[in-house]
């Protein structure tokens, strides 16, 4: 783990043949632009716990954190290096509600790069798409 670079969790919560995915709002850094819901780890907080808060934050659910699946560090140009920790979910309490974003919807894995996402998710969305990554759930 990088000190120099923001630490961040995503969560790929997945039913059947999809996956959740939210749109930023259009006021937000990089407006518009679609994300897995998470966020920033907290000081002294672990990994699955800053997951599991986040999402309750921005979905209101709670979920159950499964297995890390990936973990990607990305510059942006004119902006932060960010270090992002993504995790399976595939069960959560609660209904996903829209709290803090433009859009949330679920799409189909196999369409996942008809979406304009963040730069640092686009390689992991082109392997989800392609079913190179999460084929086991």
């Amino acid at each position: 783990m990088y000190k120099h670079m923001k630490q961040v969790v995503a969560a790929l919560i997945l039913r059947e043949h999809q996956i959740l995915i939210c749109q930023r709002l259009p006021d937000q850094t990089l407006p518009l632009k679609w994300e897995f819901p998470g966020g920033k780890i907290e000081p002294g907080e672990a990994q699955e716990a800053a997951l599991r808060r986040e999402l309750e934050e921005e979905l209101g659910i709670d979920a159950t954190i499964g297995r890390k699946v990936t973990t990607v560090a990305h510059t942006y140009g004119n902006g932060p290096a960010v270090e992002l920790h993504f995790f399976a979910v595939t069960n959560f309490a609660g209904e996903i509600q829209n709290r803090i974003f433009h859009d949330v919807r679920w799409a189909d894995r196999t369409k996942l790069s008809d979406y304009d996402f963040l730069e640092a998710d686009v390689a992991l969305v082109q392997d989800i798409a392609a079913g190179t990554l999460l084929q086991d759930f």
